[in-house]
């Protein structure tokens, strides 16, 4: 079943191939040779508790990763901690008064990037071009933010890379997967900048150079996750992490290095022996 309904009672198995109502071939046994695992923690936290609860399979990605990867600024303390080169950054603790915020923001060029630190898609995600505007945006949050199922009320004020390339670069059990780009469509560029693939961008695969693919196996063993998609940002003289992700969308493994799907396959074989 899908997010919307997740059968609370239900016993999920992962198989070699093939139906797991049809015996294995494979065997003498006419048994479905098959293991029980869970690929990546559903996004929505409470329900994913009860599918732990019910079933007891071990995560490719269980939900201390998800909850790594969305949290932002954790994200970019942690690599950059590392060494690793990040957007100029500052997370702002909300509710604030606008004072703190002006504080915050006194020392960067405008515009800037205000985003909420656990959202996903691009969502909330905007630029301020002056400190009232960012104050006004701020207010929006505060609004939103009294909707308690939110959670968590901080954002970050990140510095604007207007020219950045987007990519994203997966990460498979330690090492590099493959890369796309993320671009808007011509007809839809004008004036827009957000190149989630969600809000309308198109992703093709592409060659990642060295340092990127350095970048995104690094992050991804900082924050000691094995399957990661890990979002960089690149100009002529400088490329950054961004954000990560450990839900990422896979659209088409021909994306990505061949073999894409055998490794994913390891890794969650090896994860459900793991849990045995």
């Amino acid at each position: 079943p899908g997010e919307d309904a997740v059968d609370a009672g239900a016993e999920a198995s992962v198989a070699a191939g093939g139906d797991p109502d049809t015996p294995d071939d494979s065997g003498d046994s006419g048994e479905f040779d098959g293991f029980d695992a869970g690929f990546v923690y559903p996004s929505r936290l409470m329900e994913g508790a009860v599918v732990d609860e019910r079933l007891g399979v071990p995560w490719v990605n269980g939900r201390e990763a998800v909850l790594a990867s969305r949290n932002k600024a954790g994200v970019l303390a942690a690599v950059s901690a590392a060494g690793l080169p990040t957007p100029r950054t500052t997370l702002v603790s909300n509710p604030v008064d606008e004072s703190v915020v002006a504080d915050a923001v006194a020392s960067f060029s405008y515009p800037v990037v205000v985003k909420p630190n656990s959202a996903t898609r691009g969502v909330g995600v905007t630029t301020a071009g002056d400190l009232d505007s960012l104050l006004g945006v701020v207010d929006y949050l505060n609004l939103t933010h009294d909707y308690r199922a939110t959670g968590d009320k901080s954002y970050l004020i990140q510095e604007f890379l207007p020219d950045a390339r987007d990519y994203r670069a997966m990460v498979l059990d330690g090492d590099y997967a493959g890369a796309v780009r993320r671009e808007l469509p011509d007809d839809a560029a004008g004036g827009r900048w957000k190149h989630n693939v969600h809000r309308g961008a198109t992703a093709r695969g592409v060659e990642l150079p060295e340092r990127g693919r350095e970048l995104a196996e690094r992050t991804a063993e900082i924050l000691g996750i094995d399957y990661l998609g890990v979002d960089l940002l690149a100009t002529d003289d400088r490329i950054v992490v961004n954000e990560t992700n450990a839900r990422p969308t896979v659209d088409a493994a021909t994306k990505y290095e061949p073999g894409f799907y055998d490794r994913l396959a390891a890794l969650i074989r090896r994860t459900a022996g793991e849990g045995e």
